[in-house]
């Protein structure tokens, strides 16, 4: 008897069957391929037509392990590797979620071109699939459309016409997508991400008086909202004020007596990265206060023609200058604090 016609062997091969074609994924019409959930595929989702890797990731990451100049592993530990969660790419296809087919795709004469996944003759190069970052092989555009298809609303809604969008960076100048924990959405880490283009707030932020970020306590997304905001700075707040006024409260006011600048703009007095006076401040009193308060009006001229440190009323002007006597000089609710001295 024929071992190939015996019912066992049928139902062993037909088993065989089964089981092998269960770890190559999932095939639909291209028709309902955006339809397609984790759910409704035993696998890697596979696009009939479209030339998607029919095993997922497992071909992927053959080539692209640990010892590989672009290993990807580590994407598993992310958000996008949740394989049961349908809003993420490897809830659908994959890898090929983002990059695009990694297959052969039709050419002319039947013959088929640009097998990333394929084997290739030695010294040839690999055709490419989408790339991302600075050295990326698809225009910023490109690139950020496909990372925008998923990542819309929240505080990406302001993104296009942002001073980043304009400036053509795309996601992955900033973001790290296959690695474990990306540093940009690290507190100590984001800084450095940041002053790759910020040069000039890199050295800022190296000033004695400075906030704290080098330090790891403050992160540039603190104040800033970096994809997009309706002012001119990308702050997270409608005014620069109300920024400031997130940490310091209490000038926030109001107060029965006021600063007039205060009240109008932190930065008319502060600069708010980093600065060589005490307190963020542009200058040291008494200059900064000359800015707008006329020394022939009052005594606040610490040079005379005796030299430093002058007479009197001018002494008075040494050590914290103004703020000798006007202390609240960010405002005061003291019923006598119409000259800021209480």
């Amino acid at each position: 008897m024929n071992a190939g016609n015996h019912p066992m062997s049928r139902l062993l091969l037909w088993c065989s069957l089964v089981m092998a074609c269960a770890g190559t994924g999932y095939v639909v019409p291209a028709a309902a391929a955006d339809r397609v959930t984790a759910s409704d595929a035993p696998g890697p989702v596979i696009v009939s037509g479209r030339n998607y890797t029919r095993k997922g990731a497992d071909t992927c990451i053959k080539c692209h392990d640990v010892d590989s100049e672009y290993p990807v592993f580590d994407i598993f530990k992310t958000p996008h590797g949740v394989q049961a969660d349908k809003r993420t790419p490897f809830g659908t296809l994959q890898c090929e979620s983002c990059h695009g087919p990694g297959d052969k795709v039709p050419g002319s004469k039947g013959r088929y071109r640009g097998a990333h996944v394929g084997h290739i003759r030695p010294g040839d190069k690999r055709p490419p699939i989408l790339d991302f970052g600075r050295k990326g092989n698809a225009p910023v555009a490109e690139q950020n459309r496909m990372c925008m298809g998923c990542h819309t609303g929240d505080d990406r809604i302001d993104w296009p016409g942002s001073a980043h969008q304009r400036a053509e960076l795309s996601c992955a100048d900033c973001h790290t997508i296959h690695a474990a924990k990306d540093p940009v959405l690290d507190k100590e880490s984001q800084p450095d991400v940041c002053f790759r283009c910020h040069q000039k707030q890199r050295a800022e932020f190296q000033l004695p008086s400075n906030h704290p970020v080098r330090f790891g306590q403050l992160a540039c997304t603190d104040c800033h909202s970096v994809h997009g905001a309706a002012n001119d700075m990308l702050l997270k707040r409608p005014t620069l004020n109300e920024t400031c006024y997130t940490c310091h409260a209490d000038k926030r006011g109001p107060f029965l007596w006021e600063h007039e600048p205060v009240a109008e703009d932190c930065t008319i007095c502060h600069t708010p990265h980093g600065s060589i006076h005490p307190a963020l401040l542009k200058k040291r009193p008494p200059l900064l206060c000359q800015q707008c308060h006329s020394q022939f009006t009052h005594a606040n001229d610490s040079f005379t023609a005796a030299g430093l440190p002058g007479g009197i009323p001018s002494g008075f002007l040494l050590a914290g200058s103004c703020t000798n006597c006007h202390s609240e000089v960010h405002g005061s609710n003291h019923p006598s604090g119409a000259k800021l001295m209480r």
